[in-house]
């Protein structure tokens, strides 16, 4: 009787420890999906921001010449 117990404990042990070990992996793995779906929507939003910043000082660009040639002396 006492093997019998023996056993069923150490068979409830690695069930327990097996359990605890997948439910990390689970873990690590929802953590690395979180991961990845933030950089997949950093990244256009970086393009944007940095299209939309590009496109701003272009038009300053386009406003400083053209305050520039209404200044400037006719010839």
């Amino acid at each position: 009787m006492s093997n019998g117990t023996s056993n069923d404990v150490s068979g409830a042990i690695s069930n327990l420890l097996d359990t605890l070990g997948k439910l990390a992996q689970q873990q690590v793995e929802l953590l690395n999906s979180g991961i990845k779906s933030a950089v997949q929507l950093a990244e256009p939003l970086g393009k944007t921001a940095t299209d939309l910043v590009g496109s701003v000082i272009s038009a300053l660009n386009q406003i400083l010449q053209n305050l520039s040639s209404a200044i400037a002396p006719k010839k």
